[in-house]
């Protein structure tokens, strides 16, 4: 009985670490307003009620101590990889709405962005929001979930970390990310363009015109009007491309 029982220790030992560490990272659940209390409790129940459905895939504990130790550090390292692999997807929509606020006029005005935890321009803070509501609200969630849990299935306990490929593909990652921030935000890029190319030539067709009392009112209606035309469009586009990166780890 005893030794049954530090087997089972083990083996949630083994879940806890790898959902663990990359709840503290995942987007929604590492955010500031997300008590740390709650974080530590969804992972510990997450860990026990997973343990018999991931019999198959936890090992025995190994004979000596510095080889569980070298086990729980590689654990700890696959679900901050995990972690990091989400928050490099969801790095496009906080892209986007840079774009959206350089667009705007809004990139002087800046608050406190609880999903980052760090000081974002207020569009960007205002997307941010509204995606990670929506994550929640369609159960994207779950899927985020579901990615760690069935990484089981690609990274087996106590498998060799291997350094040069995971850093190869969160370089893709961040390249793609990257490539579907300035996607989303191409609409604004293009308006930016047009509107000022326009005030340039009205300044020209108007020299006594005072531009700067014009361009600054109007690049703020224009603005906020194209982002709430597009937004539900960049919201679900974004949506769609966070799930088909989450769903290669899905069985």
């Amino acid at each position: 009985m005893q030794e049954l029982i530090i087997t089972e220790i083990y083996k949630f030992a083994f879940i806890f670490l790898r959902l663990g560490s990359a709840l503290m990272l995942m987007p929604g659940y590492s955010s500031s307003y997300v008590n740390t209390r709650f974080r530590l409790s969804i992972a510990i129940i997450c860990s026990i009620i997973l343990i018999p459905f991931l019999n198959d895939y936890l090992p025995a504990p190994a004979a000596t101590p510095s080889e569980n130790l070298r086990i729980f550090f590689l654990e700890i390292g696959y679900g901050i990889f995990l972690g990091i692999l989400m928050q490099l997807m969801y790095f496009a929509i906080n892209l986007c709405g840079n774009f959206v606020g350089q667009a705007s006029g809004f990139a002087n005005a800046q608050m406190f962005d609880p999903t980052s935890q760090n000081q974002s321009i207020v569009t960007e803070t205002f997307l941010s929001i509204i995606t990670i509501t929506v994550i929640f609200m369609t159960n994207l969630h779950h899927v985020m979930l579901s990615a760690v849990i069935d990484s089981y299935e690609v990274w087996r306990v106590g498998d060799i970390f291997m350094v040069e490929d995971t850093a190869k593909y969160l370089t893709e990652v961040m390249n793609k990310s990257f490539v579907i921030g300035f996607k989303l935000g191409s609409p604004f890029i293009a308006f930016t363009l047009i509107f000022y190319t326009g005030m340039g030539l009205l300044s020209r067709l108007m020299p006594q015109l005072n531009i700067f009392f014009l361009s600054l009112p109007l690049q703020i209606y224009l603005g906020l009007g194209l982002l709430l035309m597009t937004c539900p469009i960049m919201i679900m586009s974004f949506c769609r491309y966070y799930e088909d990166g989450l769903m290669q780890f899905i069985k």
